[in-house]
């Protein structure tokens, strides 16, 4: 049976997502709607290579609102399962999950806000897609990692009954660059400022346009808070500690002032640095969900250099999971950004609803 897939969200993501599926011709995937913040389209056959054309063709396009667009799904009567992908990282969009899940529609998303933001709008997600026989379905691998099979490796520990004792990553590309180049122990390498490492990043396109949206570590404390909530514990972003490194008179500064300022504070990071090397250790930014104590972080912490973070490439994200089946963590490592794995990670999201929903 082929499922339908009705994409809110045609940016980077959801146009990758529409050019894997058309490249591999699936035989499973019917992309038959598309919408962006201003206007939407159906059509009662796969749309093809033209549906950006089509879709900014006011004749054959609708203005988009949420309502009208899930109103135009169900009204198509359509045999086949649907499944609604939110390309966005939207909370207005995030918080209409109910509506489509009750409206019967299966749910995959890379957006991070309705598994990290309300807590009572991630419940009432569950509620409805609860796992019962004929219950629509929620998938989100995408939220973490991109296209590493994290969330996928989480709940296959949790459903057969192994015991969630850590979860520690460094779940930031952007982060892993910074800190994979600033810290390091090969003698060979040349120092580096921390203020040179971040503009670099930046001008790699690594960063987000304003830097601290990265060193602030609330990205990390998201991908943190969606682990722990599917390890079964209520997280919010008021219950993980998080450590905010941009020096606190920088906060307030235009993006372009703090680019400026950055470098005055770099005797700050190189005297972090330089405790940890003296220790044999390097500089991580980590992320960690800890089940067993129910406190979870977000901190820039030291690790020795026979740890597997400590060796970190390039701007790989690194996972370990800690159970009482895997005493020796569990690790997936690998691109956790970019529009091409992170539409592979929707995409294999999708196939597992297309299977899932045929049985």
């Amino acid at each position: 049976m082929v499922v339908n897939v009705a994409i809110v969200g045609v940016g980077l993501v959801g146009s990758e997502f529409i050019a894997q599926v058309i490249a591999t011709q699936s035989k499973k995937i019917a992309v038959v709607a598309v919408a962006n913040s201003r206007q939407f389209l159906t059509s009662p056959t796969p749309l093809t290579a033209s549906w950006k054309t089509d879709l900014d063709s006011s004749s054959a396009s609708k203005a988009f609102t949420l309502d009208s667009f899930t109103a135009s799904l169900a009204a198509s009567k359509a045999t086949n399962p649907t499944v609604v992908l939110d390309c966005t990282s939207n909370e207005t969009v995030a918080a209409y999950y109910p509506t489509w899940l009750e409206s019967g529609f299966h749910v995959v998303t890379p957006n991070k806000k309705a598994f990290s933001g309300d807590l009572s709008l991630y419940k009432k997600i569950k509620e409805i897609a609860n796992g019962a026989p004929g219950a629509p379905l929620v998938y989100h691998e995408s939220t973490v990692g991109a296209g590493l099979p994290v969330i996928n490796t989480l709940n296959d520990l949790i459903n057969t009954g192994d015991k969630i004792t850590k979860i520690e990553g460094i779940f930031s590309g952007t982060l892993s660059y910074i800190f994979n180049n600033f810290s390091t122990l090969d003698a060979s390498a040349e120092p580096v400022k921390f203020s040179k490492v971040v503009s670099v990043a930046k001008d790699l396109g690594y960063t987000e346009p304003d830097p601290r949206d990265d060193l602030n570590g609330m990205d990390v404390a998201r991908k943190v808070i969606i682990l722990g909530r599917v390890a079964g514990l209520d997280l919010t972003q008021e219950t993980v500690n998080v450590e905010n490194i941009v020096p606190e008179v920088l906060r307030s500064l235009s993006s372009e002032e703090f680019m400026k300022k950055l470098p005055e504070f770099d005797n700050h990071f190189e005297q972090l640095n330089k405790e940890a090397i003296q220790n044999g250790q390097v500089l991580r930014y980590v992320g960690l969900v800890d089940p067993v104590h129910g406190k979870s972080s977000v901190t820039l912490a030291r690790y020795p250099a026979s740890h597997p973070f400590a060796s970190l490439k390039g701007s790989d994200n690194i996972i370990a999971f800690t159970t009482e089946r895997f005493p020796s963590p569990l690790i997936i490592q690998g691109s956790g950004a970019g529009a091409a794995v992170t539409a592979f990670g929707i995409y294999s999201d999708i196939l597992k609803i297309a299977d899932r929903t045929q049985q």
